[in-house]
């Protein structure tokens, strides 16, 4: 029951960071959509951890060096996702305002992302 409830919670906060993103790209004062090319960050940022969960056998090994490569993909990904809405902003493609709530909706979406993989070990645990 509480794997339910977290996924619930979850879902809500990624429908929070969406809606940030939504709004930076859709509001009648910036109406520039190309904020929404961060989407692609947020569906290939869990890719490496899953390849690496996949190739790693389960040894009491607390890191391995498949993980440690993961989580290096992984770090790209997200700081390209954190920075792509600041170049947008900074050679003024998109303004300022639109970067802010681009830039909050990814720290919501990151989080749940990272929650997701939380809830998922304890509930396999």
């Amino acid at each position: 029951m509480a794997g339910i409830k977290a996924l619930v919670v979850l879902s809500f906060t990624g429908a929070i960071g969406l809606t940030f993103l939504m709004l930076g790209c859709a509001l009648e004062d910036y109406g520039v959509y190309w904020p929404l090319f961060v989407l692609i960050f947020h569906v290939i940022a869990p890719i490496p951890h899953f390849i690496a969960k996949r190739a790693t056998d389960d040894s009491d090994a607390s890191s391995s060096s498949c993980q440690e490569l993961a989580y290096f993909f992984t770090t790209g990904i997200v700081v390209s996702a954190f920075g792509l809405p600041i170049i947008l902003a900074r050679v003024s493609v998109i303004k300022w305002g639109a970067c802010g709530l681009v830039l909050a909706g990814n720290a919501v979406i990151f989080i749940t992302i990272q929650g997701f993989f939380i809830s998922l070990t304890c509930l396999w645990n």
